[in-house]
Parts: C-alpha cells; structure tokens; sequence
C-alpha cells in the first residue's frame, strides 16, 4: 500500500460554512483511495480562493511532501480543486509527484504521456482564464458601483458606519465629531498632527496612530466625494466637512498656506472685538511679563477710545459671559427629568412610526410582488405594469427615507449631548475662575462665537444652543407655560421649550 496525501478546497468560507462541498470531496477522495491500496496520512482542507499563488494549506501540503520523500501521491477531487494559476503547477511539478483528479480520471505524473500531459495543461490554462474573466468582471461591476455614487473599497472611514438593513454607509454620530473637530483644528494652521493625536485621546478617548490621522485629513470621502481606481467619483453618502474647510486643510497639507509663526499665544487672541469700529484685539507683552490687550483701529475711522487691558483684568471681566447662561442646580434637575420624559414619550412615538412604516413598506412588496407573478402570467399589460412598478417605486423610497430620519433622530448620543450642554452651562462658571487663562479660553470658545467689547461692558454673541439657555437664564422662563392656578408643581408635567428639547441635535460639547 502506497502512502498519499488528500487535498480538498473551498473557494469561500461560505462554501464552506454550507457544510457539504469539503465533506463530499474528502468522501469522494478516501472511496478512491480505498479501491487504489492508497493509505491517506495527512489531509489538507482550506477555504480560500486560488486566484493566486500560495495558500496555507497548499503550502502546508508542499512543505509535507518536500520533508516526506516516501509519500508522493496527491488525491483531489478535479484540477481547479488544486490550482488555477500556473505558478502552483511548476511548484507540483518540481515536487515529482502523482497527482490523481478522481473526477477527470486522470493520473499525472513524470512518465504520463504527452496527450495526457496536454490534456492537464489545457485544464490548468482554462482555470487560470476563469481567474482572469473573474477579476474583470469584479473590476467591472466595482467600477459600475463607483459611478452610481457608491464606494466599492468595502467598510466607510471613521466618521461613518455601515447600515446593514438600508445596505449603505451612514454618517456615524459617535465618532463624525472627531473627524469635524480633526479638520477644524487643522486648518487653523495651529496644531500639528501630533497635538491632534493628543487632543484626541483627551476629549474623546480615543487612540490614533499619526499616520491615520494624516489619512483622515487627506481624505475627500468627508466631502461626499472618493477615489477609486485613480479617479474621483461623486458620492451618494452625506458628506461630514464642507468642501472650504477640506481645501484650506490640503492648502496646509501642501504647503501652499503657511501659518505666521508666532512667538507667543496670547489666550484670548481673535475673541475679542472693539464695539465702535469692529476691529480685533491684539495681544503684546509689556515689561516682558505683562499682557496687554488693545485695539489698533484704523485712523479712517476715527480716534479709537478703547482703552487697553490688562489679561488678568479682561478674564474677570469674561466670566460674565458665563455667569449668563448659568442654569441653578434645581432648575438642572427639573431639565434633565424633563428631558429623559420627553426621551421616553419621543421613543413611544418613534417607534409607532417605524412599525406602520415597515407594515406599510412590507404591503408595498407583496403587491409588487403579486402584481409582477400575474404580469408574467400575462394578465396585467406591459404598460400598466411599468406604471404601477414605477409608482411603488416612488413610494418605497420614500418610506425608506422616512424611516432612515427616524433611524437618526433615535441616536441615543443626542440625549447624553443635550445633558452635557446643560451641565456644562450649570458649572462653566465654577470651571473658570478655577483655571489658567489658555483653559478659561479654550471654555470661552464653546459659548462665544465673538465678543465686543467699549470701556465699560461686554457684548457676548453666543454659539448656538447657548444663545437659547442665555435668554431663557435672562428671563428666568425655563417653562414653556405657566399655570395661573398656584399649586404645586410636578417637573413631570411640564413641558421643556422646543429649542430647548432641540439641544445637542447638531452639536457635541466635550466635558
């Protein structure tokens, strides 16, 4: 009895995951080798692709019969089992073994003849063209993928995921703000790569290698565009940057837009604005540790009366700001009850919504469906049929956008963000008299947008929500309605302002 080794393949692992194509190969092999007196001693079994050379189990075989001299017998089941690629051939070849195809009926081996031989290489030629026809179809049907706006290079960046119910990628609200607050503080000109590697494992925890992030920046799938195969293709995903902010980064990238260096950073640079003429504050240091603010308005517009500040006199007077959106400890209280009843009502709701939707998207298929047997039978007329295929059409798209916006307006993020927008207007205050004047800065630049100052006052702007949560601290109105009948009330019951259920819809506030 003669020893051998048996090889059996899959061309996927989901081939191999249906469980009947390597156990029927392996059956098919060992009947064989039974009839043939061939003792089996190893049995090498993978599921890969053999599109090109060199697979694990393939090379665990050669590497058994180069160290096995005595076993010199390969069973499989037909030739593309065994290769489609003719470097693997010469490798069997060389090996000077007897490979059995027990489907083909074909024995090959040093002494076969020529016919034989030929019969083999035609074998291996047209595998090897099926490989071929097979990478120019993926790469035809990828590239048909790519004009559609769809991108083929398989899971999205960071900053998107993929919904595999709607089978497309969606912007991902938990990690799109890192990829915002990336590109904000890049083409600033101030930061390098490495001061935002750290910033991102402050304010969001996360651990990014500086090569990435170098990849994210350069990456125009954030603009709602790709690249694929040398070219750029529009998109059809919702882009996370917009196309300004993406070209002042590349500027950057290149070279083309060079920051001033500066010799100092002065903590309230580019915050504060003179009332009368609407030019900035500069920053200098007097008597090389004094920090002064002043304006330099043009003479055109007249003498400038504003006087200069000194740094630590201006951040007192910027707490201000912060004492305006100031939410009592009670109040916060009642804010966020409110909030997680308003979540819990908005939830009820939401969810009502997407099962009539989905009964309504599931009626719509079975009558496409029902229609398009009867249409095939020749009941229903080709043209009325293009009618009423198209107008389901219409309608099934437009339930598949309605409940994607329900989809959205159910990330979870959204409640944690309105939270945190109301901690933080509750304890900014407190946060800032406590910290260094880049810190109380930095504070600043989550509420303003801009600050005009004259002698005697402040003139805040405020980013949005904390606009809203200023005029509401202004008129002590936290409630949408009153009840005139004095009685005690229950923070269940009443009902937050709309602007103020809308916090934290479109924006992240770090803690």
């Amino acid at each position: 009895m003669r020893d051998g080794v048996l090889y059996a393949r899959v061309s996927s692992s989901e081939q191999e995951k249906e469980g009947f194509s390597i156990p029927a190969q392996t059956k098919l092999l060992h009947d064989y080798a039974e009839k043939r007196a061939i003792a089996v001693v190893r049995e090498f079994v993978e599921a890969c692709t053999a599109k090109a050379a060199g697979r694990k189990g393939f090379d665990e075989m050669v590497s058994f019969l180069r160290k096995n001299r005595g076993c010199r017998i390969i069973l499989v089941e037909k030739t593309d089992r065994l290769y489609r690629n003719l470097r693997d051939m010469l490798t069997l070849e060389d090996l000077d073994v007897e490979i059995h195809f027990v489907k083909e009926a074909q024995v090959i081996d040093k002494d076969s003849k020529s016919q034989a031989k030929l019969v083999q290489g035609i074998f291996a030629v047209m595998a090897k063209n099926y490989i071929d026809n097979l990478r120019e179809e993926i790469k035809k049907g990828m590239r048909e993928k790519a004009e559609q706006g769809i991108y083929p290079g398989g899971h999205p960046p960071l900053g998107y995921r993929f919904n595999r119910v709607l089978r497309r990628p969606e912007v991902n609200p938990e990690t799109a703000p890192i990829v915002q607050r990336l590109f904000d503080l890049y083409a600033t000109g101030s930061y390098s790569i490495l001061d935002l590697r750290k910033l991102v494992k402050t304010e969001f925890g996360k651990i990014l290698c500086r090569s990435y992030i170098f990849k994210v920046l350069q990456n125009a799938y954030y603009i709602g565009m790709f690249r694929w195969s040398g070219k750029i293709y529009q998109g059809n995903h919702a882009p996370v940057i917009s196309h300004e902010l993406f070209t002042r980064v590349q500027d950057y990238i290149s070279g083309k837009a060079h920051p001033r260096a500066r010799k100092h950073h002065f903590a309230f640079s580019g915050m504060l604005f003179c009332k009368d003429h609407g030019c900035a504050l500069t920053a200098e240091i007097h008597k090389g540790k004094y920090i002064y603010y002043h304006s330099h308005c043009p003479t055109n517009h007249g003498k400038c009366t504003l006087p200069m500040f000194r740094e630590e006199a201006i951040a007192e007077r910027l707490s201000q700001v912060l004492q305006g959106i100031l939410i009592p400890d009670d109040i916060l209280r009642q804010l966020t009850d409110s909030l997680l009843n308003d979540k819990d009502r908005e939830g009820t709701l939401r969810k009502q919504q997407v099962e009539r939707l989905q009964q309504r998207l599931t009626t719509i298929r079975r009558r496409r469906n029902l229609a398009l047997d009867e249409h095939l039978d020749g009941k229903i007329p080709v043209d009325l049929w293009q009618a009423k295929s198209e107008e389901w059409q219409r309608e099934e798209q437009a339930v598949l956008a309605s409940l994607r916006e329900l989809e959205q307006a159910e990330n979870p993020s959204r409640m944690i963000d309105r939270v945190r927008i109301l901690e933080l207007a509750n304890k900014a205050y407190f946060l800032y008299v406590t910290q260094t004047p880049a810190e109380k800065a930095k504070l600043l630049k989550l509420v303003l947008s801009n600050c005009f100052v004259d002698a005697t006052s402040l003139y805040p702007s405020y980013r949005k929500p904390f606009d809203l949560i200023f005029e509401r601290a202004k008129t002590k109105d936290w409630w949408t309605r009153r009840d005139s009948n004095p009685r005690p009330q229950r923070c269940e019951r009443r009902a937050l302002p709309t602007e103020l259920r809308a916090l934290g819809s479109q924006y992240r506030v770090p803690i």
